[in-house]
């Protein structure tokens, strides 16, 4: 009976104080998710973009050394083959203040195949351009059309500084001497509102934090991923 009554008085603790344990978010939800935003991944319910710029030769060294190393290289074969690219988009990311959100609809919307050949310009892969779609695009409350104009939009909305257009050989750089660059750059761009991140010795991407309406605008979220290191290489564009 005294057992009885300590597994039924352990189970009301439990029911009584996980509600309030999960809406701090301190417990891992199933699947590996946080407690992240109420909003929890409803279209177009989201705080501001992130529009990611990454640095093409970095990837495609990171290719063709899995390649090397037996892994696949669907995406690096159009990207790292034929046309030279410098900064091409990784994706516009609808982000909350603390988190954010991604698959916001299953199964997603099909993609039209003529918007994907329209993005090639910018997001140099098929792939690309269909799980930025699934995973970002869901989220940002626009049909397809609108979000992927809204990506050229964005794009067009940031100057890549002049020195990285050609790069014809390997440059080493340290990640706030990029920011910099792009902040001297672009009018009205500031500290808090870019961040550089790295793999391994590689300067990775160029993160830009815009408002809905596409302004730079502050976020402390992406500078938690931002680069540690005080320098990072920037491979030469490929055929530059």
């Amino acid at each position: 009976m005294f057992h009885f009554r300590l597994r039924s008085f352990t189970r009301l603790v439990i029911s009584l104080t996980l509600p309030l344990v999960l809406a701090a978010g301190l417990v891992a939800l199933p699947g590996g998710a946080k407690a992240q935003d109420k909003r929890q991944n409803a279209p177009g319910e989201f705080d501001f973009y992130v529009l990611s710029l990454s640095w093409s030769p970095s990837f495609c060294e990171e290719a063709s050394e899995r390649n090397r190393g037996g892994g696949g290289g669907g995406r690096s074969q159009m990207q790292c083959s034929g046309r030279p690219y410098a900064f091409v988009v990784h994706g516009l990311w609808p982000q909350y203040e603390n988190g954010f959100p991604e698959y916001c609809q299953r199964p997603s919307p099909r993609l039209n195949r003529n918007i994907v050949s329209s993005m090639l310009d910018l997001m140099p892969a098929p792939g690309l351009i269909f799980n930025e779609w699934d995973k970002h695009g869901t989220c940002s409350g626009l049909d397809s059309r609108n979000y992927f104009e809204t990506i050229r939009k964005a794009r067009a909305a940031i100057k890549i500084p002049a020195e990285y257009l050609e790069l014809s050989q390997a440059k080493t750089v340290a990640p706030g001497e990029v920011e910099e660059a792009f902040i001297k750059a672009n009018a009205g761009l500031s500290n808090a509102a870019i961040s550089v991140t790295c793999n391994r010795t590689r300067l990775s991407e160029v993160r830009i934090c815009l408002s809905k309406d596409l302004q730079f605008r502050a976020c402390e979220e992406i500078e938690r991923r931002a680069c540690r290191r005080d320098q990072v290489t920037m491979p030469p564009i490929r055929g530059g």
